[in-house]
């Protein structure tokens, strides 16, 4: 059984002893789809794929179009055999980063014990909470509540005593629900489910287990630890073993600063026009910048990655003197890295910008140079930030990249 497709029955949270559950899960609900569809009411309630050209990948899918078996990271050419019905919209990073950033305030608002696993999903440790905000199912209720009322989408949470079952709980709670898993009903609710539960199984480990005659988290729970760590290895069999009896000592862990901000291209057709490739970094520079701006970021590395034909990839990376967040600097960086592979005609799949070593822009200093005007590309690039967040994404863009109906590449994809 598919760890996608397990389900218990869930009694009412309200009901249940959460003594002890200061974790949460909190997971929105195909957020970029959700998110994309506050711009197309229209279009809720139909099959929905956020991605777009015919060799890219799905972002995202309304649960609509799930039911036919359309998932995340499914190339798009697949997608739309699946669900021929469903309507393709592009996605919208700017946007989806902004309802980000006003749900993690809602976290925060709570505790300040928040681990974002992504731009979607973070652990919560209410421990702290519980005297100012109510039990735990109490507070996750209202969490529900504020990131509808304020954002528009929704979302669903697990309550637990550890991370590894409160993300479980998340999704036994799908779509748009709260499940609740007491201290004394952790090992009986994890010994139900299908092996493909358990946190770390992939569909390789699933063969494993089901060959050795292993199908439930019980199964597992009951098979001596050693017999798992010949079958498996050292560490994922002790791991395994450990999550079948609902042990995990993991801490929730206030996030920490981003590594890297990125986006890259797949070309509908293999491209060969270096004048064509520069437009697509000057496109991909000025996307991960603007990215940067809005978290209050600058990078001091930039990094290209070329996707030749047959697959084969390359990467070139430069670190700059100083941090920067302007587009128009990140281009000229990433054309020149482009231009010194000295490419003679070879056919391209896919070009990618990363933004790495990255600070605060408040910690940095930055020295002006004696010829540099009063107002640069750094106050040119913000005032299309003002003018993207007024009247939404691509509004203002370069000159070269206006020629929309030549464009060669499917919607870039945020890789941050």
């Amino acid at each position: 059984m598919s760890r996608r497709q397990f389900s218990l029955d869930a009694p009412d949270p309200e009901l249940l002893d959460d003594t002890g559950c200061h974790v949460l899960h909190v997971d929105m609900d195909a957020f970029y789809a959700s998110v994309t569809l506050l711009e197309h009411p229209d279009l809720v309630g139909t099959p929905v794929i956020i991605g777009g050209g015919t060799r890219g990948v799905v972002l995202s899918a309304t649960y609509e179009a799930r039911r036919f078996g359309v998932a995340s990271a499914m190339p798009m050419a697949r997608a739309r055999r699946l669900c021929p019905q469903a309507t393709v919209l592009g996605p919208d990073h700017s946007r989806y980063a902004e309802v980000s950033r006003g749900v993690m305030a809602v976290f925060r608002s709570v505790t300040p014990l928040v681990e974002p696993l992504s731009v979607d999903e973070a652990f919560l440790d209410v421990a702290g909470a519980v005297r100012t905000h109510g039990r735990p199912a109490v507070i996750a209720r209202r969490i529900r509540d504020a990131v509808t009322d304020e954002q528009g989408i929704t979302c669903s949470v697990g309550v637990a005593p550890t991370k590894f079952v409160a993300k479980l709980a998340s999704g036994l709670a799908k779509p748009d629900g709260l499940r609740v898993v007491p201290v004394d009903q952790v090992v009986p609710t994890l010994h139900q489910l299908p092996v493909g539960a358990l946190w770390g199984v992939g569909d390789k480990t699933e063969e494993a287990l089901l060959r050795l005659g292993l199908r439930t988290v019980a199964d597992i729970a009951h098979t001596p630890r050693p017999t798992l760590q010949r079958a498996l290895g050292q560490a994922m069999g002790a791991s395994l073993h450990e999550l079948a009896w609902g042990r995990d000592p993991r801490r929730v862990t206030p996030a920490h600063v981003e590594k890297s901000v990125g986006a890259d291209e797949t070309f509908a057709h293999d491209i060969d026009d270096p004048v064509e490739i520069h437009r697509h970094l000057l496109g991909l520079a000025d996307r991960s910048t603007a990215r940067l701006r809005s978290q209050g970021m600058v990078a001091r590395t930039v990094s290209i990655k070329v996707r030749f034909a047959d697959f084969t990839t390359i990467t070139r990376a430069r670190t700059l003197r100083e941090h920067t967040d302007v587009g128009h600097e990140v281009y000229q960086v990433a054309r020149e890295l482009f231009d010194a592979l000295g490419l003679q005609r070879a056919r391209i799949r896919l070009v990618g910008v990363r933004l790495e070593s990255l600070s605060e822009s408040g910690t940095v200093s930055r020295q002006a140079t004696l010829d540099e005007p009063e107002h640069g590309w750094r106050d040119a690039e913000r005032a299309v930030d003002r003018a993207s967040a007024r009247f939404g994404a691509g509004v203002v863009r370069p000159a070269s990249l206006v020629r929309g109906a030549r464009s060669t590449a499917t919607p870039p994809r945020d890789l941050s």
